[in-house]
């Protein structure tokens, strides 16, 4: 039972924690359902940081987040060393 309350509780935090993060879409879609542009965020020079793509769209969630965005759409991007650079219009 005990169990079964903690593995209950991590999922139910995990949801709420994915909930809040801003998602990728496509450029269709954001015209699609008519949604209201916000303005851009960028990732670049990262020493590293963001090192994969994972990591890049990680990084642009939480920019698209900290900007009050709930979608966000790379419109750039590129691998460069062993960094990624990209550009992403963020959507609400």
């Amino acid at each position: 039972m005990k169990k079964l309350l903690i593995s209950s509780a991590l999922v139910a935090s995990m949801a709420a924690f994915s909930a809040s993060a801003a998602d990728l879409i496509s450029k269709d879609e954001a015209h699609h359902f008519k949604l209201t542009y916000i303005g851009n965020v960028s990732v670049s020079s990262s020493g590293g940081q963001v090192s994969s793509p994972s990591d890049l769209h990680e990084k642009l969630s939480d920019l698209a987040d900290k900007k009050g965005g709930k979608y966000y759409v790379i419109i750039a991007a590129r691998e460069h060393g062993p960094n990624f650079d990209a550009v992403a219009e963020v959507f609400k």
